[in-house]
């Protein structure tokens, strides 16, 4: 404890500070002490790997080789299918533009079709697929195992200054239906803090005291918030692998918006006790409790649309599937022993910690041995959405940036070719941006070179007839209406499943989802255009060496004030009026022709004002728009979410601020009980946010005044070590 301080305490404080943490970490649980906030330590080895050396012979073995192979079969017809739609849209594009002979500028836009379309040619082909896995399905009877499970599973609930009421409403509303289904012995509940607010840790801790009351002997529900955020999130879950996962078999992995169905969470759990070669297995999240335009629009996209979508991937990928950060379950040796990330070499934003770590997880995990499968078949999993294009737009960023560094983890040794893709895949969705506004580019680039520039009849070469500049009009609208059935066809493929789902249908109303149908796509093609600027700016950032940082996530309102939408998006404005002009100087036909891209880009603002208003939301919902299945009848584990949530609100609502923790003995003491160890500072490595708030407590008369000397992020550091709080309490309350 010594070395926690930066002033040492005199005998007496640290005399003081003994007793209240022995007391705290000793003293038996009681409703007036609880248990200590975590449970013992096992440390466990979870070595950082390393991209550029590895050796295939040391690789796992598989046990049940014929079960967790993937059939190249099905690869061959997804990839084979894919690559020669391309390749026929390439070669149709080509002779459109080779009437006449192509110029520098017609090559330019034939590159750009071909990256473009090869893009939308694999997911055509992969939801065709989807749609065949999802429809087979339809009358298949679901296994109900029964019987108690094998192995104990970690549930890791990371929050980074999130509401702490949804938090611990879902982790209530999770556990206590395990408890029902009688196998909440095998889960234990552990929510891993990273939050730097002050007032939300306290939140946090109140929520805690409410959650342990509440459940009693029903669940063990632990918490530890950490004094530093190292590597983000994916340092978060590593802090707890290194310190208690090797207590458990399995981790089920959510964030702070996740919720899972109990049965679902058994069934994950038993499939890892089925499959001794499993190391993953990723459920494909349903979006639900969206309140704007925005968030309803991508939860009704993501139930129409996204189970053939989800279907289609595992159905190629096999036993080389994906991860996405969450609602997963995950095999403790497989992440201990191949999932330690490495830091890229360099500076931010290309170098540094890994920010999309879940790919490379899942990358790492399948090279060293264990299968890592998608479980497209398996409901109940349940996430929520950001509510407006602005909050889109700042957590893209961020995956942008995490996405685009996994340019240097391409080249890794031993990676399997797949999850090369899924790397590659994730890259592609953000630079698919830029190159759909250079595609706009170059073809606007070339009517206007038609319109203004004098072409050269005949060229150096001596011939008889002249070059003309010539495309083909036939040809190229056969190739637009292939493109228009390559690109709207999944949503089309995903609309028939649904409607032939006859719970769905009837839940929702056959005309009504027709009706969303269409209005989803025009909404989503206003957006398009601004989120296509959007990542091309986040790109063009990471470039010139920006981060992203790391800002917390809005869950429920996305309103925004005009002054601060306008700011938002002059740019986008902007380019739609240069882009409008630039289209009008040739013919007022390519600006009917570029008119989707233009009239989403000049409407940015009020378009990101209504998609983002929870009021219009909720009128959007009472006409009937936009429903899905899961909001017309909520699922068990949503409802029991919503109606706990009120709960947990009064409780923190009565939380005690850090003046009542210092003046208060017995909050204190609960407080103490709850807070993660301090390692031992190294010498003259002084933490200066640390250093600054011991002299502030020194230089105050009283507990208010030392508070009030104090930053946010000092009095979180204060709130995380027990030698501050100590010294804080001996100062007079007034």
């Amino acid at each position: 404890m010594d070395g926690d301080g930066v002033i040492a305490l005199s005998a007496s404080n640290k005399a003081a500070a003994e007793t209240d943490l022995t007391d705290a970490a000793d003293r038996p649980a009681s409703p007036e002490m609880p248990m200590r906030g975590m449970p013992a330590e096992m440390p466990g080895d979870m070595p950082r790997q390393s991209l550029w050396r590895f050796r295939r012979r040391n690789r796992r073995r598989f046990i049940d080789a014929g079960r967790s192979r993937s059939s190249l079969t099905r690869r061959f017809a997804v990839l084979g299918s894919a690559m020669l739609l391309a390749a026929f849209a390439v070669y149709e594009m080509e002779q459109v533009l080779e009437v006449g002979g192509l110029t520098p500028v017609e090559i330019v836009v034939l590159i750009l079709f071909a990256l473009n379309f090869a893009w939308i040619a694999m997911a055509f082909v992969s939801a065709i697929a989807g749609y065949g896995v999802v429809i087979g399905r339809l009358s298949r009877t679901r296994r109900t195992p029964a019987g108690p499970l094998a192995s104990r599973t970690a549930c890791l609930m990371p929050t980074y200054n999130e509401d702490p009421a949804r938090v611990f409403a879902a982790i209530e509303a999770m556990a206590t239906g395990l408890y029902d289904l009688n196998q909440a012995p095998a889960f234990d509940w552990f929510v891993l803090s990273d939050t730097t607010d002050p007032d939300v840790a306290l939140a946090e801790e109140a929520a805690l005291l409410a959650a342990r009351s509440r459940l009693g002997d029903k669940t063990r529900l632990y918490y530890r918030r950490r004094r530093r955020n190292v590597a983000r999130k994916a340092g978060n879950v590593a802090d707890f692998c290194t310190r208690w996962a090797s207590h458990y078999d399995n981790m089920l992995v959510l964030d702070a918006d996740s919720l899972i169905a109990p049965e679902t969470i058994v069934e994950l759990a038993r499939r890892m006790d089925e499959d001794p070669d499993a190391g993953l297995i990723q459920t494909i999240p349903a979006l639900v409790n969206g309140t704007t335009i925005l968030a309803r629009l991508q939860q009704f996209a993501g139930r129409v649309y996204g189970p053939i979508v989800g279907s289609g991937l595992s159905f190629w990928t096999g036993s080389e599937g994906n991860y996405w950060g969450h609602n997963a379950i995950i095999r403790t040796a497989a992440f201990l022993g191949a999932a330690g990330l490495p830091d890229l070499p360099g500076k931010p934003p290309f170098g540094g910690h890994i920010l999309s770590h879940d790919f490379v997880e899942a990358a790492l995990i399948r090279r060293a041995g264990w299968t890592v499968r998608i479980a497209d078949d398996l409901a109940g999993s349940y996430e929520e959405s950001p509510p407006s294009i602005i909050d889109l737009a700042i957590r893209d960023r961020r995956w942008c940036q995490g996405n685009l560094q996994h340019i240097f983890v391409l080249p890794a040794r031993g990676l399997h070719w797949v999850s090369r893709i899924h790397l590659m895949t994730g890259i592609g969705s953000y630079l698919a941006s830029p190159l759909w506004l250079l595609l706009i580019l170059a073809g606007l680039a070339l009517s206007l070179q038609a319109h203004f520039i004098r072409p050269e009849y005949f060229t150096e070469d001596f011939q008889l007839f002249p070059t003309w500049p010539v495309i083909d009009a036939e040809l190229a609208l056969r190739l637009f209406g292939l493109t228009l059935i390559v690109l709207f066809a999944p949503k089309l493929l995903g609309l028939i499943a649904f409607l032939r789902d006859p719970e769905a249908r009837r839940k929702v109303g056959f005309f009504r989802t027709i009706f969303s149908f269409f209005f989803e796509i025009f909404v989503s093609a206003l957006i398009a255009p601004v989120m296509m600027l959007v990542h091309t700016g986040a790109i063009v950032s990471i470039l010139i060496g920006r981060d992203s940082g790391w800002k917390p996530q809005r869950r429920d309102d996305g309103g925004v004030p005009l002054k601060a939408l306008i700011v938002r998006h002059r740019w986008h404005m902007l380019f739609g009026i240069a882009l409008l002009f630039a289209a009008s100087l040739d013919s007022w036909v390519l600006v009917a022709w570029l008119s989707p891209a233009i009239l989403g880009m000049l409407l940015a603002v009020p378009v990101s004002g209504i998609t983002g208003s929870t009021r219009i939301g909720r009128d959007i919902r009472r006409l009937g728009l936009l429903r899905t299945p899961e909001e017309v009848d909520p699922p068990a584990i949503v409802r029991a979410a919503a109606a706990l949530r009120p709960v947990y609100d009064q409780a923190i609502a009565a939380r005690p601020d850090l003046a009542t923790l210092a003046e208060d003995s017995s909050a204190r003491a609960l407080h103490l009980a709850l807070v993660d160890r301090v390692a031992d500072r190294p010498r003259g490595q002084i933490d200066a946010t640390e250093a600054l708030a011991t002299a502030k407590i020194g230089e105050a008369t009283n507990v208010e005044e030392a508070v009030a000397f104090m930053t946010p992020q000092e009095r979180a550091t204060v709130l995380a070590t027990p030698t501050l709080i100590v010294k804080l309490a001996e100062l007079p309350k007034h």
